[in-house]
């Protein structure tokens, strides 16, 4: 590992269980030999880019059933088990039986040190504004551990909005990666600070990706107008700097890199790459150059690169 950097913790790296390898499509199949390797070659992986520790979460899929989740969450202790400080995880949760996904979050990181979950940013186009899912919520706020809000594919009900004279092709990176999965998830958060589930929990930490889901950039913008949605105890901004975690995934560019320093807490602000979707050799030339470019001072980088994160997941690297 380079000796030139601090150590590093990632946590938004994907890998796919073999009995969801039929339900993939035609983005993942081309990346389906890295997201099944939770052996030497992702180990190779993570060297090749420094990364210390590497928290895993299952890639977007449709919602598995309590029992599927159960066995899932198994299958990935089991592999973590192999690398203990070199892997960590996410749970995988059966958010369409919120009570049994609040019991999994439970059971996963009491008995097995998960460090929290990743959940798909809708439910066949249901978000988590409904108080029907909040059970997980409170299980998290009670656990103190964060949930990773993550983009997943439109529902059948939106992706219309993607189409247009084009190429269908065109259509999916419109509302995949090209746009839709961000601003969508992005609509989210605010979608939750509308319905007042940061008042109802006010110590739920969630943890969104991609320099902020494109929300940094409006978010002076949004703030005045978020003052009447409601009677929230607390505004959007107060909410963003408390409840709000924002990594880089994927995002290996220093103007929205500054953009998302000017408007939230660099304590809160975590390193990620989005592996293997994105090469931690790209991320690690990024990292070189956020400390070049005087952004963050040194304990600030560090900050950045893993004490952040061993703060928010409790857990230790050194």
């Amino acid at each position: 590992m380079s000796s030139s950097l601090p150590p590093i913790i990632t946590l938004e790296e994907h890998y796919i269980s073999p009995r969801f390898l039929d339900e993939t499509d035609s983005l993942l199949s081309r990346f389906l030999p890295p997201l099944q390797n939770l052996g030497e070659q992702r180990l190779a992986a993570l060297d090749a880019g420094s990364v210390t520790l590497q928290v895993l979460s299952h890639v977007p899929i449709e919602t598995p059933s309590a029992e599927i989740a159960r066995s899932t969450n198994d299958e990935l202790y089991t592999a973590i088990q192999k690398h203990p400080k070199r892997l960590a995880a996410f749970s995988i949760l059966p958010m369409g039986d919120p009570h049994a996904a609040a019991d999994e979050l439970t059971r996963t990181t009491k008995d097995f040190h998960f460090l929290g979950a990743l959940i798909n940013n809708h439910l066949n186009g249901r978000f988590y504004d409904d108080p029907f899912f909040w059970p997980v919520f409170e299980r998290a706020q009670e656990l103190d551990v964060p949930i990773y809000l993550h983009p997943t594919f439109p529902a059948n009900n939106t992706k219309s909005q993607y189409e247009g004279n084009y190429p269908s092709s065109t259509a999916f990176w419109l509302g995949s990666g090209a746009w839709g999965w961000h601003a969508d998830t992005g609509l989210h958060v605010l979608r939750l600070f509308a319905s007042g589930l940061f008042d109802k929990f006010p110590r739920v930490k969630i943890v969104i990706g991609h320099m902020g889901e494109l929300l940094p950039f409006q978010l002076d913008c949004i703030i005045p107008m978020s003052q009447g949605w409601g009677q929230q105890e607390r505004g959007l901004r107060q909410v963003w700097k408390e409840n709000i975690w924002v990594t880089t995934s994927a995002m290996f560019s220093l103007a929205p890199f500054a953009c998302l320093l000017k408007v939230t807490p660099v304590d809160h602000i975590m390193y990620s790459v989005d592996y293997p979707f994105a090469s931690n050799e790209t991320g690690k030339k990024f990292l070189e150059e956020v400390r070049e470019s005087g952004l963050l001072d040194a304990e600030e980088f560090e900050g950045f690169t893993y004490r952040n994160a061993e703060r928010l997941l409790k857990v230790q690297v050194l």
